[in-house]
């Protein structure tokens, strides 16, 4: 996909190896606050991995950790194998549905989902929380970063353009109440850690497991 919009299956052209303009601008800040939060060793599941873009860059970040990427989409997968081919860290991506009831993968260490939670329905972010609640021991990271909307805090104008335009597209998309997801994963035993502001008006939510 040309432009500076998000990678949606689908609209991004031919090539195995697809593009998501936004990975190069936030992978860095993404990745600098992963360093405090995701674990020393393990396998970090990331969700709905889109181009694969960023796992491959993460995997290289953090060469101590296991990576496995997931998307529902078949040419995400075709994309991400693309991405990540030769680096030794990253293992095969799972066709994975985040509102499925069943997944590919029993256990993981973390969970990372980057820009899912707005670009699909709301039935994929329960289960997300619900799929994370089943794999995560005791204290393990859940990490969301996208763009959410928080009550007591004005949205920036291109949130809300965004927003308007993701609804437009597809009603059952738009940006999210960060609240809306904090109370639904405290109901699976997760505790909201941090909530960190980003660059380009997102946020980082952090929760540990219950």
């Amino acid at each position: 996909m040309t432009g500076s919009g998000p990678w949606i299956p689908g609209e991004a052209g031919s090539e195995a190896r697809r593009h998501a303009p936004a990975t190069l601008r936030n992978r860095m800040a993404i990745a600098d606050v992963l360093r405090e939060h995701l674990p020393r060793s393990g396998t970090v599941l990331e969700v709905a991995s889109g181009s694969g873009e960023h796992v491959a860059y993460f995997a290289e970040e953090f060469p101590a950790l296991d990576w496995q990427p997931s998307d529902p989409d078949a040419d995400a997968l075709v994309s991400i194998a693309a991405w990540c081919d030769g680096i030794v860290n990253v293992a095969p991506p799972l066709a994975l549905d985040a509102s499925a009831s069943d997944w590919p993968i029993a256990r993981a260490d973390a969970l990372l989902c980057i820009n899912m939670v707005h670009i699909s329905p709301w039935n994929a972010t329960l289960g997300l929380l619900t799929g994370a609640a089943r794999l995560l021991a005791p204290d393990a990271p859940l990490i969301l970063y996208g763009p959410f909307l928080q009550t007591d805090v004005p949205p920036a104008p291109s949130n809300t353009a965004f927003d308007e335009s993701l609804r437009a597209r597809d009603p059952r998309w738009g940006l999210r109440q960060a609240e809306s997801i904090e109370r639904i994963a405290a109901g699976h035993g997760f505790t909201r850690d941090r909530l960190i502001e980003m660059p380009a008006n997102n946020l980082m939510l952090v929760f540990r497991a219950g």
